[in-house]
């Protein structure tokens, strides 16, 4: 092991390797459910020239690390016969990019090519833009289908080869990432048969990984290293070449392969809004919101028991507890089906035992679930890991949300049996505060939301480890308690109900005493192992206003707080306060601004009616998103200070799209508009509007078909001044009630 190594493991686990920024060269982006793939511009997989992640990845493994096109021409007279390798080799080029965009829905990407400029002894071959190129490709359960269109619009027949180069590196994608691994698995020799090339990997867990790349009509060459067509195209002549690439393995094999019109067929049959339609009287904010949209429904992943969100895309394209939680809980007010699809996957994979090794313990939830080799050889702890603190009280949390949003008691009896053991591990911490300290030799070693090695500290920037109390989950825990009680209520168990409102006072008494910095108007970041607190200012105070747990009074100081120049940057509450200790507008944790981060403070903020902060905070957001590329806010990005006339500056990995951040605006919305629901069985269910608030460049919101239950409502919502906005109902079908209290 070198130096280097020792030196990344140690001082910060799973580090992801930057040799180049994303920013730099932004990807086209496509999902569908386990598989997605990066391309560069062209439509092609290049990160020899591009960014070095891409490729097309499947169940955590990346099937593809090359596919590129290149072109040649000849001249008419030179004739068949005289095309020699040298020939090619001198005149082969890559295509003009003409325009490349992944379209509106994220179902497809769309990149128009055209060709360049052919010249031999200098003489003109072929003159540019006389060839159209078009490249549409898609994702289709478990492949990748592409249809090149080539069209002729030169006044004489053409003489073209095209040619696809190729690799396949199968390697798993904390490789990818930067681990380094000291063995690997064997490739298998390629298979090559008329139409179709197939490449295979058997890795140490004794996988068979395959990449079958098949074309249409059959190339005229074929070999390990490309595959050409030699083509006449007539003027005015159109011809089409189809390429299907799936990712297929012993462990779970293509149940079906499909040719690209069917593919295309099975893909459009399916597609259909998740999410009620919000269109507002500003377009930009429409462009935000139709953006997190597209991209929550690329994210959301089939599963056996519903939609899962997939926390983002490239490093986090698998089930996360805490991200799936909180994504489900920005997006409940609208769409219901993701936090019971969230609540029962979970509730699945609940922790049955303790299992060190794991971070496990009876009733934890789970933190990430990964496949691929390196998590089926424990390379990597991450197979089905516990090594979280907030996913159990969060899975209560949002159970009880869901009972408010829907009244859906029956599908919360069927998971009280998971909601209890969750409980019982957190009436675990009855005599203290809910801490954690990884047990796991591999796993990770902060287990809050903020997870990189450095990101709990103390005043003196000594990075606290061992056993860890944070703030957040303090009140995350506290908010668990309530809405348990609540929900034993419904279900009959008074005494549970009771027991657990005193508890949570007295919790509420024993947090303010231990947390509270009056010299700072904040809420310590955590307690180090001997309950001391470290005096910082962090945004992870904010989450403390979300469950309820502030006191009023310090509630108002700690807005205050959030709000300071040190805090704020004018697009966002900073992670970490300039001026601390560790302050770095360009880290991870200590400094940026995360957009589900700020949703959450906001959602807390609004609890407290702290509306104009609330809608400061959508303002930020929605003014970071007009000059995000698609409208479309990243997992984070830096925390500089707002200046007018700029945008603020990328993070250099930060994930795009990235679950939580894609639903952030809608928990934003919500925020300042107030909205609650009271849906228990025995009442007719009403949507309660708590002083709703719509900021300037907001003045007019409609939703249609905002559904609860079997009822829906279409409703629009007008400013007419900053402290009154008019409610209308457009439609109503069933019983709903619309309460507004001012």
């Amino acid at each position: 092991m070198t130096i280097l190594k020792d030196i990344i493991e140690f001082e910060n686990q799973y580090y992801i390797l930057a040799t180049s920024s994303l920013a730099e060269s932004r990807g086209q982006i496509l999902k569908n459910n386990d598989t997605f793939a990066i391309f560069d511009r062209y439509g092609d997989i290049n990160p020899y020239g591009g960014t070095g992640e891409q490729g097309l990845y499947h169940e955590g493994t990346r099937y593809l690390n090359y596919l590129q096109l290149f072109l040649s021409a000849f001249r008419e007279e030179e004739g068949r016969d005289n095309r020699n390798s040298a020939f090619l080799e001198r005149t082969r080029k890559r295509p003009l990019l003409l325009s490349s965009s992944v379209q509106a829905n994220n179902l497809f990407l769309a990149v128009n090519l055209a060709n360049p400029d052919f010249s031999n002894d200098h003489q003109i071959v072929l003159s540019r833009d006389n060839l159209h190129i078009s490249n549409t490709t898609f994702l289709w359960n478990a492949a990748l289908y592409r249809k090149l269109r080539l069209k002729n619009y030169d006044i004489n027949p053409l003489k073209l080869e095209l040619v696809i180069e190729y690799r396949a590196d199968f390697k798993d994608i904390f490789e990818i990432r930067g681990l380094p691994r000291a063995n690997r698995g064997n490739y298998q020799e390629p298979i090559i048969k008329q139409n179709e090339i197939i490449l295979g990997y058997t890795g140490l867990d004794n996988v068979l990984r395959q990449t079958h790349l098949c074309f249409e009509p059959r190339p005229n060459i074929l070999n390990l290293k490309q595959i050409s067509f030699q083509l006449d195209i007539q003027p005015q002549e159109e011809k089409n070449i189809y390429l299907s690439i799936f990712c297929d393995s012993s462990e779970n094999q293509i149940k079906e392969r499909l040719n690209y019109n069917l593919a295309l067929k099975a893909q459009q049959e399916v597609v259909s809004k998740i999410i009620p339609e919000i269109y507002t009287s500003n377009e930009q904010f429409n462009d935000w919101v139709n953006r997190s949209v597209a991209d929550l429904e690329m994210i959301l992943t089939e599963t056996p028991f519903g939609q899962y969100p997939y926390a983002g895309v490239p490093w986090f394209s698998t089930a996360f507890g805490r991200d799936g939680l909180i994504t489900a809980f920005e997006c409940l007010w609208l769409q219901p089906d993701i936090a019971k699809a969230v609540l029962a996957f979970l509730a699945h994979y609940q922790a049955q035992s303790n299992i060190p090794e794991k971070d496990a313990e009876i009733g934890k939830i789970l933190h990430e679930m990964r496949k691929g080799e390196m998590a089926n050889l424990k390379e990597i702890p991450f197979g089905l890991y516990y090594g979280s603190i907030d996913s159990t009280p969060l899975f209560m949390v949002l159970a009880s949300a869901y009972y408010e949003r829907t009244g859906d008691l029956e599908f919360i009896k069927t998971i009280w049996p998971n909601l209890q053991k969750a409980l019982d591990w957190l009436e675990s911490y009855k005599n203290d505060f809910v801490h954690y300290s990884k047990q796991a030799a591999d796993g990770l070693i902060q287990q809050g939301w903020k997870d990189s090695h450095d990101s709990i500290f103390k005043e003196d920037g000594i990075t606290i480890k061992g056993s860890i109390a944070l703030c957040e989950v303090q009140g995350y825990a506290y908010a668990a308690k309530k809405g348990m009680a609540k929900l034993a209520l419904e279900l009959g168990e008074e005494n549970l109900a009771q027991n657990l409102n005193k508890s949570a006072e007295e919790f509420k008494v024993k947090f303010e005493k231990a947390f509270w910095l009056p010299d700072l108007n904040t809420y310590a970041l955590a307690l180090d192992e001997n309950g001391e607190p470290c005096k910082i200012i962090s945004s992870n105070a904010g989450h403390v206003l979300m469950a309820g747990l502030a006191e009023p009074e310090r509630a108002i100081k700690l807005a205050e707080t959030l709000f300071s120049q040190s805090s704020f940057s004018g697009w966002g509450i900073r992670t970490l306060a300039s001026g601390q200790v560790k302050y770095n507008p360009m880290s991870y944790h200590n400094g940026s601004v995360w957009p589900h981060d700020n949703a959450l403070i906001a959602y807390g903020l609004s609890k407290y009616n702290f509306k104009p902060q609330t809608a400061l905070l959508l303002q930020g957001l929605f003014e970071a998103s007009i000059s995000m590329e698609l409208h479309r806010l990243p997992e984070l990005f830096c925390g500089f200070s707002k200046v007018s006339g700029q945008a603020p500056t990328l993070y250099p990995v930060a994930c795009s799209p990235q679950a939580w951040a894609t639903g952030a605006v809608f928990l934003l919305l919500q925020s300042c508009l107030g909205i609650t629901f009271n849906c228990r069985q025995d009442k007719i269910p009403q949507i309660i509007f708590s002083r709703p608030l719509l900021p300037e460049f907001l003045p007019e919101v409609k939703i249609t078909n905002l559904t609860i239950g079997t009822a829906s409502l279409d409703l629009l919502l007008h400013r007419h001044s900053e402290q009154d906005v008019g409610i209308n109902i457009l439609k109503r079908v069933g019983e709903i009630e619309v309460i507004i209290l001012k």
